[in-house]
């Protein structure tokens, strides 16, 4: 599968600036220690590979999937081989004090690379997963944080997205908040990050969504009226690298306009997905006529799919990577943009909150709508979309 076609490129955004910044690029690395945590997902693994391929001093791995992990080790066996320094992985949840002890065992890092996350805007459907959220996106965020201070640790990096401009839902907010945590350690540590466009066929998402569809011959379902930009698992794992190695304090890197980054909808990624795969999209009217056709159609090199307009909760028409308040640095990198931020939080916003998420969390019981109040408290220009209607009633 030809991705960079899909998403109508030719070549790698960061080409350029990667052939530029490779000298430094390698230097930086093989004289450094690394820690990077969620690197068994798509973006976390996209960055374990290019760090591994420069070959740093040290390189260990957290994640919470065994299976995933599994899967990186012989990936990168397969391709990369071996390399001179420490590499190891661990089954962690860094939420956890087994994490806690890992972490005073050792410690000694340069880097730390969070890329943990829950990143489904269907995950605020809920106030049980919701409160996961918060704990996975912020709360955790701010524990590595302030162990990686106690612990010297030279930068500290952390993946947010492009829903934390001007949000609309819950986990856009969460990484908004996150970014405002980051800020308040950023006079202890060197802290930066990234807004990202979608990563495409990233695990969990529509794009991969497509591909499990046609494996198990079954429809394929995507709004005609969202627009996304895309970037490859490769390229994520460069626009993660890039920030953490190169940024100054507080930098947000994301990827630059122009005329390779195209907005697509998600329906035409399926119909030229289809195409690639040699099948002629069929528009369907109904879920019901969908799953009736997809038992015929395949046959006759046709795939029934159905698009429509979205109408859940907390979905953007399209994204943005940064706001209009925001101070850009367009000029040091061929493909991509920096956010430039002063040390702005509100000190007693951010404990306030911090206190009273700790506090219904345990009291074991909570409410949606307290949680939102909190994110309110803090986001007061918050622009939470509810329509009462959430991908899981959807095909």
């Amino acid at each position: 599968m030809d991705i960079l076609k899909l998403v109508n490129r030719d070549e790698s955004l960061f080409s350029n600036d990667l052939t530029r910044l490779e000298p430094l690029l390698c230097n930086s690395i093989e004289n450094a220690s690394f820690l990077v945590l969620g690197g068994a997902g798509t973006i976390g693994q996209a960055v374990v590979k290019e760090l591994f391929k420069r070959q740093p001093k040290k390189l260990h791995v957290i994640d919470i999937s065994e299976n995933n992990l599994v899967e990186l080790v012989r990936d990168i066996r397969s391709t990369l081989g071996y390399m001179n320094g420490d590499f190891q992985t661990y089954t962690l949840d860094i939420g956890s004090l087994e994490y806690d002890a890992f972490f005073a065992s050792d410690g000694k890092y340069d880097y730390v690379l969070n890329l943990s996350a829950l990143k489904h805007v269907r995950n605020e459907k809920d106030q049980f997963t919701l409160m996961r959220m918060v704990t996975t996106n912020i709360l955790n965020t701010e524990k590595t944080l302030q162990q990686c201070i106690n612990n010297d640790v030279k930068k500290y990096f952390c993946v947010s997205t492009d829903k934390a401009a001007n949000p609309v839902n819950m986990m856009g907010a969460s990484k908004r908040i996150m970014e405002m945590f980051l800020m308040r350690a950023s006079n202890q540590i060197p802290v930066s990050m990234a807004r990202f466009a979608n990563v495409a066929f990233s695990d969990g998402s529509l794009l991969y969504s497509f591909k499990q569809r046609l494996d198990k011959h079954q429809p394929i379902v995507a709004p005609s009226d969202v627009k996304r930009y895309f970037v490859t698992p490769q390229e994520s794992g460069l626009l993660c690298i890039f920030s953490c190695i190169f940024g100054d304090n507080r930098d947000i890197y994301f990827p630059k306009l122009n005329d390779q980054l195209h907005l697509l909808t998600f329906s035409e990624i399926a119909e030229s997905f289809l195409k690639q795969k040699n099948y002629e999209p069929y528009l369907c009217n109904s879920e019901d006529e969908a799953r009736a056709l997809v038992k015929t159609l395949p046959s006759a090199g046709k795939w029934p799919c159905l698009f429509t307009l979205s109408d859940t909760s907390g979905e953007k028409p399209s994204e943005e990577f940064f706001t209009e308040d925001e101070v850009l640095d367009m000029l040091k990198f061929e493909s991509l943009g920096i956010i430039k931020n002063e040390a702005s939080f509100n000190k007693l916003l951010l404990q306030e909150f911090e206190e009273e998420i700790y506090k219904l969390r345990q009291s074991g019981s909570w409410q949606k709508e307290q949680i939102i109040k909190l994110f309110f408290t803090v986001l007061p220009d918050f622009a939470h979309q509810e329509t009462g209607k959430y991908l899981e009633s959807k095909m």
